[in-house]
C-alpha cells in the first residue's frame, strides 16, 4: 500500500473512531423563511443545552455533537431533512419541528427509520406517536384553559377563532367549536376565519371582528395565528382601534419573542395562554435566563414557552440516556415513561405514558415591555391529554405506550382494539 493511500487508511480510520466517539443530536428547525421568527431560536436552545451537557463531561463518556439542517419554513423539506439527519448524519435524537403541518411531514420518516423527535410546540393533539415526545402544550393545557379563563373571568360571549390555515388552526378550532356548543353558546356567537401563512393584509378581517363585537355582547379573539403574520394583525387591530378592554385577544402562539420585533404599546392588555412566561418567578428561570443571555451574548435576548419545552425534552432524553447507558432508541423509549425534571416556574415535569408530560397553564397579560404578567394560572400541574374529551370521536380513544396491553397511540376503550395508524 503507497504512504498516500496509509495515509488516507488512517484519516479514514480516525474520522470514524471520531464519530463513534460523540452523540449527534439533530436540530430540525426553520432557520428561514416565515417561521425564522419563531424557530430559529429553538436551535440556538439546543445548541445551548449541547454546550452546557459537555461542559458537565457529556454523556456517557462522549461529547454531544450538534447537527443543524434548515428546513427553511417548506413542510416537505422538513421529511427530506429529517431523513437526512437519521440516515446520513446518523443522529441519536431529534429535537425539532414548529407548526402541525412540518410535525406531519416528518412523522411517517421517524416512524419508519425509528427515530426520536422531540416536539417543542403548543399543538392540536389527536397524535400519539411511539417515535415523537410532546413537550409543548396539547389542547387542555392551553386551549381549554384559555377559554374557560375568558368565559368565566372575563364574561366573554361571543367567540372570534382566528387561525392561520393549517392543521393546528383547524383542529384546535374543531375541538373549540364543539367545546363551546357544549357550554351552552349559540352556533351565531362563533366567527371562525383561517388565513395562509404570513398573510398580512388583515384591514378587511378587523373590520369584520370589530362589527362582530358590536352586538352588544363581550367579544374575543382566540388566536391560532401563527409565525410572522401575527406583526401585521396586531399592528391593525392597533391602526383600527381595537383595545384589550375592547375585544381582547388571547394567542397560543404569540410569545415573547414575537413580541420582541414590534411596538407592544397597542397591545398592552392583550392576553396569551402558554405554559411558561419569562417573568416566572423562580431560581430556575433566573439561573436559566442568565445562561441564556452568558450563551447567546445579548442580554436583551428573551426567553419562551417552546424553549421552556426545548430545555425539558433535552433534560428527559439525558435522564433516559443515563438511565438506560444508551442512546439507543428503543432503549429510550423504554427509559423515559415516568422520568421527572424541573421546569422553569419551579414545579415538575414528567413524561407520561402517552408521551405528553405534565405542564402548569398560564394566562398572561401583555405589557409595555414586551413581557407577560400572569393573571391566572393553575394551582399545579395539568397531564396533558393525547386526545382531547370534547370530540365524540376522540373521547373513547387514549394512548400508551407502557401498558403492554395496550402499547399503541390510539387504543379505542369501546373496542378494545388500537385503530390504525397513529397519526
Amino acid at each position: 500500500m503507497t504512504g498516500a493511500a496509509v495515509a488516507a487508511s488512517m484519516s479514514l480510520v480516525s474520522s470514524v473512531a471520531m464519530a463513534a466517539d460523540t452523540i449527534k443530536v439533530g436540530v430540525l428547525h426553520s432557520l428561514s423563511g416565515t417561521m425564522a421568527i419563531s424557530e430559529t431560536t429553538l436551535k440556538d436552545t439546543v445548541l445551548m443545552m449541547v454546550e452546557e451537557q459537555n461542559k458537565k463531561g457529556g454523556l456517557l463518556g462522549k461529547k454531544l455533537e450538534a447537527v443543524v439542517v434548515d428546513p427553511a419554513s417548506n413542510w416537505p423539506l422538513f421529511a427530506e431533512k429529517a431523513k437526512e439527519l437519521l440516515e446520513k448524519e446518523k443522529v441519536d435524537v431529534i429535537f425539532g419541528c414548529w407548526t402541525s403541518v412540518s410535525r406531519k411531514s416528518v412523522l411517517p420518516v421517524i416512524e419508519e427509520l425509528n427515530g426520536i423527535l422531540f416536539y417543542p410546540v403548543q399543538y392540536e393533539g389527536e397524535e400519539s406517536s411511539k417515535n415523537v415526545f410532546y413537550t409543548g402544550a396539547a389542547p387542555n393545557q392551553q386551549a381549554i384553559p384559555a377559554v374557560d379563563y375568558l368565559m368565566n373571568e372575563v364574561g366573554v360571549k361571543r367567540w372570534v377563532l382566528a387561525g392561520t390555515d393549517y392543521v393546528y388552526p383547524r383542529t384546535t378550532n374543531k375541538i373549540l367549536e364543539s367545546y363551546l356548543k357544549q357550554k351552552g353558546v349559540a352556533e351565531k356567537d362563533i366567527m371562525i376565519n383561517y388565513t395562509p401563512f404570513g398573510h398580512s393584509d388583515w384591514q378587511t378581517i378587523v373590520s369584520d371582528i370589530k362589527k362582530f363585537g358590536s352586538a352588544g355582547k363581550k367579544t374575543a379573539v382566540v388566536s391560532t395565528i401563527n409565525g410572522d403574520a401575527n406583526v401585521p394583525f396586531y399592528k391593525e387591530l392597533a391602526n383600527q382601534g381595537v383595545s384589550a378592554e375592547d375585544i381582547p385577544v388571547v394567542a397560543f402562539s404569540v410569545g415573547e419573542e414575537e413580541l420582541s420585533g414590534f411596538d407592544t404599546k397597542p397591545l398592552v392588555g392583550h392576553l396569551a395562554a402558554w405554559n411558561y412566561f419569562m417573568s416566572a418567578d423562580s431560581e430556575v428561570n433566573e439561573e436559566f435566563i442568565k445562561k441564556w443571555h452568558a450563551f447567546i451574548k445579548d442580554k436583551k435576548r428573551v426567553t419562551n414557552d417552546p424553549m421552556e419545552a426545548t430545555y425539558i425534552g433535552f433534560n428527559l432524553w439525558v435522564k433516559a440516556v443515563e438511565k438506560g447507558k444508551s442512546t439507543k432508541v428503543d432503549d429510550v423509549l423504554k427509559n423515559i415513561i415516568g422520568l421527572e425534571t424541573p421546569n422553569l416556574t419551579g414545579g415538575t415535569a414528567k413524561m407520561l405514558p402517552n408521551h405528553h408530560l405534565t405542564k402548569p397553564v398560564l394566562i398572561g397579560e401583555i405589557q409595555e415591555d414586551g413581557q407577560f404578567e400572569t393573571v391566572w394560572q393553575t394551582e399545579g400541574e395539568v397531564p396533558g391529554d393525547a386526545w382531547t374529551d370534547f370530540l365524540p370521536e376522540s373521547a373513547k380513544i387514549e394512548a400508551d405506550w407502557q401498558d403492554p396491553k395496550i402499547m399503541c397511540g390510539n387504543y379505542n376503550t369501546e373496542t378494545k382494539k388500537c385503530s390504525g395508524q397513529n397519526y
